[in-house]
């Protein structure tokens, strides 16, 4: 499984767009094959901050997502709305049995 996470922070007078696109994003992200899960939360301690966490099925599912031309869109219109454009980081992971 491949774990993806990201934080970007909206401008105050962007974050309601910030907001809608990317839940726009995440909504469509889920209906992807491969995508096994997709959210976005705002950070407990700064509200116009934006997290990512996403869940994909294999390296290859996520590169798919990556070269949809909506994902790409999603991504330049985050940067314009950004006061910082954060990051993303894409680690591997394995279920662990407790």
């Amino acid at each position: 499984m491949i774990l993806v996470t990201g934080a970007v922070t909206a401008k105050s007078e962007t974050f309601n767009e910030m907001l809608r696109v990317a839940r726009e994003h995440v909504h469509r992200s889920r209906k992807e094959p491969g995508c096994i899960s997709h959210d976005v939360s705002v950070d407990a301690d700064d509200p116009l901050k934006l997290h990512f966490i996403e869940r994909w099925e294999s390296a290859e599912a996520l590169k798919v997502h990556f070269a949809v031309p909506e994902s790409r869109a999603f991504w330049k219109r985050l940067q314009e709305l950004a006061a910082d454009p954060g990051g993303m980081a894409i680690y591997e992971a394995n279920r662990a049995k407790l």
